[in-house]
């Protein structure tokens, strides 16, 4: 789980992520930017195709 530090006031809104948390963020905003590639995700998705996490594929990988 995500923790959550608040350090006092501040004029202007700030959060602090992990470089983890920063990195799979931005290749999720990739992906999502990508109009061919989600037209090809939600093709697939339409016909029935079966997805993994990419996640899962690396661990059965040893990866």
């Amino acid at each position: 789980m995500n923790q959550i530090i608040v350090h006092g006031k501040h004029e202007t809104e700030w959060v602090t992520i992990s470089k983890d948390e920063y990195e799979s963020m931005s290749k999720t905003i990739e992906v999502l930017s990508d109009k061919d590639l989600m037209c090809q995700i939600n093709k697939g998705r339409m016909k029935g195709v079966q997805s993994r996490d990419f996640e899962d594929i690396a661990k059965d990988l040893g990866i």
